[in-house]
């Protein structure tokens, strides 16, 4: 098998379950920023130690955005085919980002001052993702104007995940205090 197929030289790309579309279609530049936002995280995972909490919840979160690829990459029509939680994003998935924000949010003193990035390679990266996802929330936005999205919740996972990586940008950058779980164990 090869990698390239040529079908796209056209300016065209293949959407999940058939169809094709203009690459600079809301649905593709959409995705094409969900896509920069795995990659973005990925370079911060990879900088984080291995096996860390932080590595840990960067692999989550890219895995989730797979999720919101997959919504992007399906046709309006097709949406009835997608399973939600695995190729459509669901009010769980933006819902259970709000503890991870909270709980992070609790670990560093909040900044008084606007922050300035850099102060260590994650948090720096951390914050590069973040506005890769904030891109990536606006073209989906477009999306949703143009009948992409109807009552999807990409645009409020999008939006909520920017909080949580900003989040965990300050929290890198923070000293670390482990918070408590309810059974006792940090």
């Amino acid at each position: 098998m090869r990698v390239y197929t040529r079908k796209g030289d056209d300016g065209t790309t293949g959407l999940l379950f058939g169809g094709r579309v203009a690459k600079d279609e809301p649905g593709p530049a959409a995705y094409g920023a969900v896509d920069e936002a795995v990659s973005a995280l990925g370079v911060v995972r990879a900088e984080a130690e291995p096996g860390s909490e932080l590595a840990q919840l960067l692999l989550r979160i890219q895995r989730e955005l797979f999720v919101v690829g997959a919504e992007l990459a399906t046709a309006p029509e097709n949406r009835g085919k997608l399973e939600p939680g695995t190729s459509c994003v669901t009010a769980a998935m933006v819902e259970a980002l709000e503890p991870l924000i909270d709980d992070l949010t609790g670990r560093y003193e909040q900044p008084r001052e606007f922050v300035v990035p850099g102060e260590n390679r994650v948090a720096a990266g951390l914050d590069v993702a973040r506005t890769v996802v904030r891109r990536a929330e606006r073209e989906c936005v477009t999306a949703a104007r143009a009948g992409w999205l109807e009552g999807s919740q990409v645009v409020p996972y999008l939006n909520r995940l920017a909080d949580l990586v900003y989040t965990m940008a300050r929290w890198q950058e923070g000293s670390f205090r482990p918070v408590r779980l309810a059974d006792g164990s940090t």
